[in-house]
């Protein structure tokens, strides 16, 4: 695992970029990430375009606030993740537009968010699930969460937006990164006649970047 201190700079680094690139506006969104001794997260209220990396909030895996600025409010959305997908290195979760877009629709598929439009989401993403809507901060959302059981990398937050998971900060971006185009292409391509890959051509992917 790396350093902590490298993974500070990591989490400002890789913020930033969300950022200035329009995937997270004002203070909205939060990121975590595992070191050896427990959890890096963004601060509450805080912009992912400006942090500190010593302001950057450390939390032991029993969820003790260790030191750093006041953890997110969304730490159970989190520790949910690390407590039940033990290959989780961080989480990243957005406020971002096309796949809020998608959370906020009726005819959203609750199984099945993000369909099978590239092969991409399907090798960095997987399925996605649609979480019912909790308030913001409610502790309800990582319980269920956990009644997932694992199977899920990534999930919407029912008029919220995307939580998604990766090896390492690096992948959780790319993979968040990754979902939010797949869903501004599902947007731009509703009441058009779209093509989606086959169940042959996911299986396909997952047999042959089983660990993209």
């Amino acid at each position: 695992m790396s350093s902590e201190s490298k993974v500070r700079e990591d989490i400002v680094r890789l913020s930033r970029s969300l950022y200035e690139r329009g995937f997270s506006v004002g203070s909205a969104g939060n990121i975590s990430a595992a070191v050896d001794d427990g959890i890096l997260m963004t601060p509450t209220n805080s912009c992912l375009g400006f942090l500190d990396p010593a302001q950057i909030s450390k939390i032991s895996r029993g969820g003790r606030h260790v030191s750093g600025d006041k953890p997110s409010k969304e730490i159970f959305l989190h520790s949910a993740f690390y407590e039940t997908r033990p290959e989780t290195g961080a989480v990243v979760h957005l406020h971002s537009t096309f796949a809020t877009a998608l959370s906020c629709l009726d005819d959203t598929n609750p199984d099945d968010c993000i369909p099978p439009l590239t092969p991409y989401v399907v090798m960095r993403v997987g399925q996605v699930k649609l979480i019912p809507y909790i308030r913001p901060g409610d502790e309800k959302a990582g319980h269920l969460i956990r009644e997932l059981g694992g199977r899920y990398a990534a999930v919407l937050l029912e008029n919220h937006g995307p939580v998604v998971t990766g090896r390492d900060i690096c992948s959780a971006v790319y993979a968040a990164e990754e979902l939010e185009e797949t869903a501004k292409l599902l947007v731009l391509l509703r009441g058009a006649p779209a093509r989606f890959l086959s169940d042959a051509n996911v299986a396909e992917l997952k047999a042959v970047f089983a660990a993209y």
